[in-house]
């Protein structure tokens, strides 16, 4: 063989080998390392975990070190894998039941050293994981032990625990559910109903499952740490979104400060068996849009991608949470139906011998081979004897049956009782017939089996995790103005670089910036270090997509020698870095007059004509609350086809804007515009919404839609100043009801109307409407006797008193039920009409009310 044949024999060993032992790797990694059955739930370290510590079970906890090293038994890739995975098992408080510093799930410290804790099974681990009886067996690595092939899991444990692994070109992330939900679908896809799972998380916290795609790839979940708003400066993060420490929280929090993106004093870390982040703001920040920030820009808010990938038979495959809910329920019921034949078998086995034994000791057949000198002969003596009496059996006897009755005690024999050994195989028998009973009804036998569970290991396991639907936060208005904006209006520049030109605001660095030029272009850009817009520059600020209270009054004159004309538009939406021009593609057209009005409002100027013969008034007012609001490119209305000097403002001008109405969403606890959620009312100026907890506690706040509602309230409504309120509340201290009314004070701060600070006291009802009744239903006196139910007028059973008042005793007699009857509201009265100037208006204004000399004249000269 040659040199080149050698050298090419070789390359094609090594290619062959590297095929071959690439997909034998990624197949071990895949199957015995990195993804769960979907039948126990279990990667392979976990599963001989478990069953190391069913070996070592005596009821006593064991040293985790022992368990790691009785594990390397089965597992041979070293202690470290063992301990780490022995902990997170411990962590999920299912299975492990833990004694000893095992770490923390919120701080993300680890746990001790595994010579310092200890474990043991929990009850609920030893009756829903193991059954020898029907667990299939292999052998061990090193084939000198057997160990399980997957554990009679009797429970969808893969769902109750979750899972995360990575192996060669694919990976797995299953969240955890709740223990009592899982139960539940369980039983409704046995009864085939339809159900619903959705992930519950140790660390609690909020959840949008909007996106979860019943957990397969592609879906997604939002989580958020729960934030609460102590007072106007302080906040405290309780709860954290999944997958998240408070380390993890702190960290993203502080880097986002120091990014500008949100403005905190400083923030303190007070968690140990309960989370507490305090976070403390300026006095000039906002609570609300500060929350808003950090769920915009730290990690109190992270999206979750599932990919439900688990191993089926040797198979890797991608299923949803409910197929896998439904595969783990149907082989919970062929496991209950294993073990339920299995006892079936043991049963029958039980009641057979029983029966020859009788047979064997009631006929005395035991006499017959005291002079049978051979093995062969005692066993033939005794089948003799006991074929005239095995016709009832169930079976045929066998020689294992007939050596077992030799081994029978003579004492046994001696002692034997016929009605004992009756009720014992009576006993037998009825177990035999509700075995069979539960086999002929297995489905309902398995639905009390779920329910059994639940019922002996789910009290303590409710939800923790709240669903909600989140709002999408909008970052550019939540972030902090984290910088300091300039112009150049000679040159044409803007930017955060310009520090020797005019200061105009302080604007966050992902703000968009809207200029206005001399020659009437509008153009709108992302804050930068410095840009170029154009000489002649009017007027920059910060522009906020679908603003469509920000108004911007205009005069221009169209061409170098046109008229002028005068129109008002909004920006709600335009293409960063295009050039708009609001007056005219004519050379020399120029801007005369510029207003930009935040909330609508319209002011009345005086233009100055210059000297002309033709012209007998120079000066002519406008007032732009005559002028209807229309699109930017509109031409808009002729002012004066007449050269103009200057044009002075003569009056400030108020809003023209109706009214805001606003509904409060209750799915996202948000205010909105959009008609989504419970109607408020019309607001306006300083009008609040008044908010009432359970704890007494009233509150005024502004309807700025970017306030929070995460509470739950009694009331939450449109508050209205002459309106008093009534509250009926219990004095657990004293042991009656009292009824006060009162009106809140108009300060931002919250009041607190409840004077009994008794843990017994509560609210029965808090009422905001006029006219009023309560119908006091009495409970039985001392006699059996019930007292006529009474319904007082509340206007006239108690007068407005002070917020702090006690209030008046409502009734000396013991009372079962206040019913509330409340009036339907008032409808409040319209307001005066405001003429608003229409197309059709402006039309005849343009062609009717022009003088002769080219002049406007006011709408209501006649």
């Amino acid at each position: 063989m040659t040199e080149e044949q050698n050298e090419s024999e070789s390359l094609k060993k090594i290619s062959g080998l590297y095929k071959d032992w690439f997909l034998d790797y990624a197949s071990y990694v895949i199957l015995d390392r990195a993804i769960p059955s979907v039948y126990d739930g279990f990667k392979p370290v976990q599963r001989r975990i478990m069953h190391s510590m069913r070996e070592l079970e005596d009821g006593r906890y064991n040293k985790v070190a022992n368990v790691v090293g009785n594990t390397m038994k089965y597992h041979p890739h070293g202690d470290a894998s063992i301990t780490d995975a022995m902990v997170q098992i411990g962590q999920k408080e299912l299975l492990i039941d833990t004694q000893g510093n095992w770490g923390n799930i919120y701080t993300g410290d680890s746990a001790a050293a595994a010579r310092y804790i200890e474990a043991r099974l929990t009850p609920f681990a030893l009756e829903v994981v193991f059954n020898p009886k029907t667990t299939e067996w292999s052998k061990s690595y090193d084939g000198r032990n057997n160990e399980p092939i997957d554990l009679p899991v009797k429970f969808p444990l893969l769902l109750a625990q979750g899972v995360e692994g990575i192996g060669v070109g694919l990976s797995t992330k299953i969240l955890p559910h709740n223990f009592n939900e899982l139960i539940n679908a369980s039983i409704a896809y046995l009864k085939d109903k339809k159900f619903e799972l959705f992930p519950d998380f140790q660390t609690a916290g909020f959840l949008d499952v909007s996106e979860y795609n019943d957990g397969q790839r592609g879906g997604r979940v939002r989580a958020r740490a729960k934030i609460l708003q102590i007072d106007r400066h302080t906040l405290t993060i309780t709860e954290l979104p999944f997958s998240k420490t408070t380390g993890d929280l702190i960290d993203s929090i502080i880097k986002a400060n120091e990014r500008g993106k949100i403005k905190i004093k400083k923030i303190e870390d007070n968690t140990s068996d309960q989370v507490e982040i305090i976070v403390h703001l300026h006095g000039d920040v906002s609570p609300d849009k500060t929350i808003d920030a950090l769920y915009a820009f730290t990690d109190c808010q992270v999206a979750i991608s599932p990919n439900a990938c688990v191993i089926v038979g040797d198979k890797p495959m991608f299923l949803s949470v409910s197929e896998i809910l439904k595969m783990n329920t149907e082989h919970t019921v062929s496991l209950l139906k294993k073990e339920l034949e299995i006892e079936l078998h043991e049963l029958q086995e039980s009641w057979h011998f029983a029966s020859l034994e009788r047979i064997f000791i009631e006929n005395r057949i035991y006499h017959d081979i005291e002079e049978v000198k051979t093995w062969e002969d005692v066993i033939a003596t005794i089948d003799a004897g006991l074929k005239p009496h095995t016709k009832h059996l169930l079976r045929e006897v066998t020689q294992e049956d007939i050596e077992k009755l030799t081994e029978i005690r003579i004492k046994r024999i001696t002692r034997f009782d016929l009605d004992k050994f009756k009720e014992n195989i009576a006993s037998l028998e009825e177990k035999i017939k509700q075995t069979k009973h539960h086999l002929a009804n297995l489905i309902p036998y398995a639905i009390d089996y779920y329910l059994n569970i639940q019922k002996k290991y789910g009290k303590d396991k409710e939800r923790r995790t709240e669903l909600r639907i989140f709002d999408t936060i909008d970052a550019a208005k939540v972030a902090v103005a984290n910088e300091k904006f300039y112009v150049n209006r000679e040159e044409g520049f803007i930017g955060t670089s310009l520090k020797k030109d005019e200061y105009i605001f302080d604007c966050s660095d992902i703000d968009d910036i809207i200029t206005f030029q001399k020659d009437g272009t509008m153009k709108v850009v992302k804050v930068d270090a410095k840009t170029f817009i154009g000489k002649d520059i009017l007027h920059v600020a910060v522009w906020k997509k679908n603003d469509k209270r920000t108004v911007y009054n205009m005069i221009y004159r169209e061409g170098k020698d046109g008229a002028c004309y005068m129109k008002r538009f909004s920006v709600t939406g335009i293409t960063r870095n295009t050039d708009y021009k609001l007056a005219s593609d004519k050379k020399g057209s120029e801007m005369l007059y510029f207003s930009a009005n935040p909330n609508g409002e319209a002011e009345t100027v005086s233009v100055l004509l210059k000297p002309n013969p033709r012209v007998r008034k120079n000066k002519i007012e406008v007032d732009f609350s005559e002028l209807a609001i229309k699109g930017r490119d509109s031409k808009g209305n002729l002012v004066t086809k007449y050269p103009v000097k200057k044009i002075d403002l003569k009056e400030e001008g108020i809003s023209t804007l109706a009214p805001r109405k606003i509904w409060f969403d209750d799915l996202i606890r948000r205010l909105n515009a959009d008609g989504r959620g419970t109607l408020l009312g019309d607001f306006k100026g300083d009008d609040k919404i008044l908010t009432i907890n359970s704890n007494g506690e009233a509150k005024l706040i502004n309807f700025d839609l970017g306030n929070r509602f995460d509470d739950e309230y009694l009331i939450l409504e449109k508050w209205k100043p002459e309106q008093p309120i009534t509250c009926i509340y219990f004095d657990g201290e004293k042991g009656i009801y009292f009824i006060k009314r009162f009106l809140p004070e108009n300060t931002l701060n919250p009041q607190n109307f409840m004077p009994s600070e008794h843990p017994k006291s509560f609210i029965e009802n808090v009422i905001t409407a006029n006219r009023a009744t309560a119908e006091i239903v009495f409970a039985k006196d001392k006699n059996g006797k019930e007292r006529e139910p009474e319904t007082i007028n509340i206007d006239e059973f108690i007068a407005i008193k002070g917020i702090k008042a006690i209030g008046n005793q409502l009734t000396k007699h013991k009372i079962k039920s206040i019913n509330i009857s409340v009036p339907e509201p008032e409808e409040e009265p319209e307001e005066e009409i405001v003429l608003e100037i229409t197309n059709e208006t402006e039309m005849l204004f343009d062609e009717n009310f022009n003088d002769e000399e080219g002049q406007i004249g006011s709408l209501f000269d006649e």
